[in-house]
């Protein structure tokens, strides 16, 4: 039985939606609680804000602009917390039969996974605004920040929900996601000391959001920007379609 192809049908024969806010909050509740008990998981929408912090706070060198620390922790933030997080509480929950019960318990799909992404992307968020206070960001400055950081998290959410359905187990998401977020995450940092990794990187939705947050001035929110974002976007979400499809919520 395919339990992530739970769905209702009404006496014509077609497909109706029936998402259920209550139970939405029980597995959004559920998360919160699983996270407050789960170091390893919690450290890591902490780790990367805190390192921005100590490191702004200490590190002064001629020549470094007073949020560079900011906006790479952050860029690297974007392609590694909501990812990782996402695929490893679902691949756990799977190997565990957590998912199950729930989904036995008329929790559908679509509710478990709108209420476990809406709980990475407002834990996401706040480390997102966490970033932007240390950086000093003010005004229409901070707004432009922190919309390209939660664009950014959303891609990754769907990226790591896919990954996290097409594993089989928590050690199966792992060995899938580290991969993917490594180039993410670290693709951006490394591009701006090699000339041949920036040409490359430039199709990597965390590189353009790299730029963005390096320089938040109306003149470089530029079209093809975004096009590039957007495009990742569809990618990830025609994958995540794909892997809904083939494996759901099993």
């Amino acid at each position: 039985m395919r339990l992530g192809r739970i769905r209702e049908v009404n006496s014509h024969g077609k497909v109706r939606s029936n998402i259920k806010v209550r139970r939405m909050m029980i597995v959004l509740k559920k998360q919160i609680n699983d996270t407050l008990k789960n170091k390893t998981v919690l450290i890591q929408f902490i780790m990367l804000p805190l390192m921005a912090l100590v490191m702004t706070n200490t590190i002064s060198a001629n020549g470094i602009p007073a949020t560079y620390f900011v906006t790479m922790f952050a860029t690297m933030y974007v392609g590694m917390a909501p990812m990782t997080s996402i695929a490893s509480i679902i691949a756990e929950e799977k190997e565990n039969n957590t998912l199950r019960v729930l989904l036995m318990s008329n929790v559908k799909p679509t509710e478990y996974l709108l209420g476990v992404g809406i709980y990475i992307f407002g834990i996401c968020s706040v480390g997102a605004i966490a970033f932007g206070l240390i950086g000093g960001f003010t005004g229409a400055e901070f707004i432009r920040f922190e919309l390209v950081l939660m664009v950014g998290i959303i891609t990754s959410i769907l990226i790591g929900s896919a990954i996290g359905m097409m594993a089989k187990n928590q050690m199966g998401a792992t060995s899938i996601a580290i991969p993917v977020m490594m180039v993410a995450s670290f693709v951006p940092m490394i591009s701006m000391f090699n000339e041949s990794v920036g040409k490359f990187s430039k199709i990597i939705y965390t590189q353009q959001i790299n730029y963005l947050v390096s320089d938040l001035s109306v003149g470089n929110f530029r079209w093809d920007r975004f096009a590039i974002i957007g495009g990742n976007m569809v990618v990830y979400l025609v994958v995540f379609v794909y892997a809904y499809r083939r494996k759901g919520l099993e």
